[in-house]
């Protein structure tokens, strides 16, 4: 039977980890909830860069019209050309690193759209999201492909789990705590979002200092990596006095809160000029 009679099982995957930015959430998260109606998933392309040790940053995305059966699925691959077209003019550096698809899982007809955006990027990315909350909370999965051969032929596509990590800074942090619940009655304000990130850092702050607490009595052996790295990061913190940083800090929120009343004022007069301008307008 010759070469044919070898079956070619892929050895694993090539990328290590995907780094995912939350805009990118919400982009699909947008794209969910304005889907056609019927329609059970929207899928999209990903945009991001790679670095030299196969790192993949994903930092954009945009959904891609698509129709899909139980026995095929076609993508419109025009509108995704066109679409790429104008991202690149505008961020000239992001490539497309892969695609989405809001779902639990992997389906069956992922491996047609994964050969496809695998010959627009090398070892081409799968990220699910799931937006049915499955499972009370938000889901998210980074796959890469290898393909499964008898000798010469491509038989199908065997999906790898990798890595996924979440790039977060606080202000991003807040909006992605109400999205991956199932529900919230309103989104957090400022002074809110300031409390919970104060909090959370009190949390992290009493479990160092329960580590430590354990490590000078004694309770579990000392470890000198994590050592280094908290003194570091004490390193850093400037040396300030409790009444100068409650004054600072009170400083800053007193500035916020000027800059929220300014812009609620601002806000009032622009609708009452709007309400006297229509008020005076001749019919």
């Amino acid at each position: 039977m010759g070469d044919l009679s070898v079956l070619h099982l892929p050895s694993g995957p090539t990328a290590a980890v995907a780094k995912l930015h939350p805009v990118v959430l919400f982009n699909i998260s947008d794209a969910y909830i304005r889907r056609n109606e019927g329609q059970e998933r929207v899928i999209g392309t990903l945009l991001g860069t790679v670095s030299s040790d196969g790192t993949v940053e994903i930092k954009n995305s945009y959904a891609v019209p698509h129709k899909e059966t139980s026995d095929e699925v076609a993508v419109d691959i025009d509108f995704h050309q066109r679409m790429f077209d104008l991202h690149h003019q505008v961020n000239p550096k992001e490539a497309i690193v892969g695609w989405y698809s809001t779902g639990a899982g992997v389906s069956v007809s992922d491996a047609l759209i994964q050969d496809f955006y695998s010959r627009e990027a090398n070892n081409a990315i799968l990220l699910t999201v799931d937006t049915a909350f499955t499972t009370e909370k938000l889901k998210l999965k980074a796959f890469v492909s290898t393909p499964v051969q008898l000798g010469d032929r491509q038989l199908a596509a065997q999906f790898h789990e990798i890595q996924l990590d979440l790039r977060l800074v606080e202000a991003e942090r807040v909006g992605f705590e109400v999205l991956k619940e199932t529900q919230t009655d309103r989104l957090p304000n400022e002074i809110e979002g300031l409390e919970a990130t104060v909090e959370r850092l009190r949390g992290m702050v009493d479990t160092v200092a329960q580590y430590v607490n354990k490590v000078v009595d004694g309770k579990i052996p000392a470890d000198n990596t994590i050592g280094r790295y908290l003194a570091d990061t004490v390193a850093v913190v400037p040396r300030i006095n409790p009444e100068s940083f409650d004054s600072l800090f009170n400083d800053s929120v007193q500035d916020m809160l000027l800059v929220l009343y300014l812009a609620n004022l601002t806000r009032t007069q622009l609708a009452l000029a709007e309400k006297l301008n229509t008020a005076s307008a001749p019919v």
